[in-house]
Parts: structure tokens; C-alpha cells; sequence
């Protein structure tokens, strides 16, 4: 699933249609396309890993789940689940989900909550943490209520770099370890933007997918289904401290994305 950072990269590749009419809109998506055709593309717009296309009359939004693709001014040899058309070209989006949005996208979505946003408020992120204790540290970082865009790389990678066990408990972490948690997972995300962009991501992952730990020299473990969430995990066992024990609290799960 593409994490926040790639869909700002995708929210850049397709600047160029900003202000362009749409002249076709087709696919497989069940909504009423007629509708797009002849509205003006006002802005592109990223809120996690949610993409949206602000028109004259409603919205768009795009979620590519977990194996969703684009084309830029090209096809798949696949029916798209939607495809727009321009007087310079086409956008065309494959295996993703497709639904209008009415009214404001400023009203439908807390900017706040987007770790790649200007808007972004560590503060308010922090405040929402601490009421919810129970929240393992490994759901909390794909909660994108907490934070917006952070996916399951995000996640390894952060969890890594802050020494937390991903079966902390929030609710236990110390207050200094809870900001930097919650810093680091912004910080992270926009060097995943720039690595992305050089194309050497995957060249500087220190955990997720890797085999030993760089900082013990010992194997991680790799957990194929972890926490409420249940998505892969990759961590240490010596060096990323567990706070609290998970196993005899009934944890809550995650807020995942509509």
C-alpha cells in the first residue's frame, strides 16, 4: 500500500493538469462519470495516503489500497477503474477505490492529522495519543487518525530508529519517549520522500524486511502478523525496549482508513 510520501510524489507528477477541463472520464468505478466530464481540475491535493482531485463541483478521492497503480499519459493493458482525459493527456488509475466527495475538502478532513502536511500539529497528535493508553505502539503508527500516511514502512523503520518495542503499550511509554515517537515519524516521512524521489528507499531501510539488526548483530524478529492491525513487523528483540505488558491488557485496535 502506498504510504503518504508516494502519494505527494503522485500529487507532483500530475501538477500539470491543474486547471485542465476534463474532456473523458471512464472506467469500471461504479459513480456517475458523466458527471466529471467538462469540470475544471481546481487543485490536486494528498491527505495521508488518500489522493484527491478538487473539481469545480465535487471531489475525488483515490485509494490505491494494497496493490493499486497509475498510469501518466499512458495505459495497462488492464480496464481501468478510472481513466480522465485531457486536451494534453490522461490520468488513469488501476485496482484502486474510487467515491465522490460533496462539499469542502477543508471541512472533510483534519489537516492536521497528515504527517507530510504544513498544517500538521505534533501537539494535538500527542493530546489524542495520551487518551488512548491501551493503543500498541505498532497500531498507533498506522491509526490514521493519529497520523495520516504513515503506513507499515513508516512504522518498522520508525519503531527502529526510537529503540520502542512495536508491543509497547503507549499509555507506558515516558513522556521524552512519546515526542520523540511522535516526531520521528514526521521527520521519517519526508527523508522517505526524498529517498524516494533519488529512488534508494529501500537502500536505507535499517529494518523493515531486513534480517539482522544493525545495531546487535542478532537476527530480528519477524512477525508476520502483529498487533490489532495485523501487518508484517520486523524488530529486535535487545535493543527496542518493551514498555508495559501488552499481554495482559486487552489492547485496542487502530483506526483504519474508510
Amino acid at each position: 500500500m502506498p504510504e503518504g510520501p508516494s502519494i505527494v510524489i503522485l500529487r507532483e507528477e500530475v501538477a500539470g493538469f491543474t486547471g485542465q477541463r476534463i474532456e473523458r472520464a471512464e472506467g469500471t468505478a461504479g459513480l456517475d462519470k458523466a458527471r466529471l466530464v467538462g469540470q475544471t481540475v481546481r487543485s490536486f491535493r494528498s491527505w495521508g495516503k488518500q489522493f484527491l482531485i478538487e473539481l469545480d463541483e465535487v471531489s475525488l478521492r483515490i485509494h490505491l489500497l494494497l496493490f493499486g497503480s497509475y498510469r501518466i499519459n499512458e495505459r495497462k493493458d488492464t480496464v481501468p477503474r478510472l481513466s480522465l482525459g485531457f486536451a494534453n493527456g490522461g490520468l488513469n488509475f488501476y485496482g484502486c477505490s474510487v467515491q465522490f466527495i460533496e462539499g469542502s475538502l477543508d471541512e472533510a478532513y483534519d489537516w492536521s492529522a497528515d504527517v507530510m502536511s504544513d498544517a500538521w500539529d505534533s501537539r494535538a497528535t500527542l493530546k489524542k495519543l495520551r487518551a488512548r493508553p491501551r493503543l500498541l505502539a505498532c497500531d498507533a503508527l498506522l491509526d490514521q487518525t493519529l497520523f495520516s500516511g504513515s503506513g507499515n514502512i513508516i512504522k518498522n523503520e520508525v519503531l527502529f530508529r526510537t529503540r520502542i518495542h512495536p508491543l509497547s503499550l503507549i499509555g507506558e511509554l515516558p513522556a521524552a519517549k512519546l515526542r520523540e515517537l511522535t516526531r520521528e515519524v514526521r521527520t521519517y516521512s519526508f527523508e522517505f520522500l526524498q529517498w524516494k524521489r533519488e529512488g534508494t528507499l529501500k537502500a536505507h531501510w535499517l529494518a523493515h524486511t531486513r534480517t539482522t539488526c544493525p545495531r546487535c548483530g542478532i537476527p530480528f524478529v519477524r512477525a508476520k502478523s502483529l498487533g490489532r492491525s495485523k501487518r508484517r513487523s520486523f524488530y529486535c528483540e535487545r535493543c527496542q525496549k518493551r514498555y508495559g505488558d501488552s499481554d495482559e491488557i486487552a489492547v485496542e485496535a487502530p483506526v483504519a482508513e474508510a
